[in-house]
């Protein structure tokens, strides 16, 4: 198109056609319909089983930091490695179904971090190893070369396990390692587990004045100290918590 008109004008009008009709369409290169490119099976582009087989139990602590929406900066020196594993994350809490938080290949330049740290929670890519050392730009690091998950020490309190956390991790893998289930099934079988903890939660914050939970009344509950603090920040993260 650009060739034949020497402007990019008649290539954003194509763009824009897709934007506010969903079809673009041209002699030479046929129709692009936007109907035939399912948004669930882009989601669903990455292997939820992958991560798993990679981490085992230590996916729990992955699936803690995207539910508590915390910064997670993932490296690995392969652009194409860090892409495929970043786009998963989100996945874990496909209630949000929210891909905005990733920014899958980030420089360790003024300008992008600048921009990074303007979020309040990301998680994001990185082939420079030098990211180690900024422990300002996270609270989880994933160093997928070594298959290691380090939680900063500002984030421990927050991200404290407990049985609840066990129970959790031991679905997920299972359901991973079944041969009989795509990655998708995975995904579903993880949503179904999240959305009965935040089921319970809003009931607990129905309880409530303005339906917003409070810590004293969390607290009444007499939950296990892990299953109250995750309960608390998870809370505080869906914005059912009274401030």
């Amino acid at each position: 198109m650009y060739i034949k008109y020497g402007s990019p004008v008649k290539m954003m009008e194509a763009y824009i056609t897709v934007l506010t009709k969903g079809v673009c369409q041209s002699e030479e290169n046929g129709s692009f319909l936007i109907k035939d490119h399912d948004v669930q099976k882009a989601f669903l582009a990455g292997s939820i089983k992958d991560v798993v087989s990679q981490f085992g139990m230590e996916t729990i602590i992955l699936y803690t930091a995207v539910m508590l929406k915390k910064r997670i900066v993932v490296h690995h020196p392969r652009i194409e490695a860090l892409l495929e594993f970043t786009r998963v994350l989100p996945a874990l809490t496909w209630h949000r179904k929210d891909w905005s938080i990733l920014h899958p290949y980030v420089h360790l330049t003024d300008t992008e971090l600048e921009h990074l740290t303007k979020c309040p929670v990301y998680i994001a890519g990185f082939v420079d190893p030098e990211v180690s050392n900024r422990l300002d730009l996270f609270d989880v690091y994933v160093n997928l070369p070594e298959s290691t998950i380090t939680v900063s020490q500002g984030a421990k309190e927050s991200m404290m396990m407990g049985k609840l956390h066990k129970d959790i991790g031991h679905l997920i893998v299972q359901s991973a390692e079944d041969t009989e289930k795509s990655d998708s099934q995975v995904i579903k079988d993880i949503s179904i587990k999240t959305k009965q903890i935040l089921a319970h939660l809003r009931a607990l914050a129905d309880e409530c004045e303005r339906s917003k939970l409070t810590l004293e009344h969390l607290q009444q509950h007499h939950f296990p100290p892990a299953t109250e603090n995750f309960l608390f920040h998870l809370a505080a993260a869906e914005q059912i918590l009274c401030i």
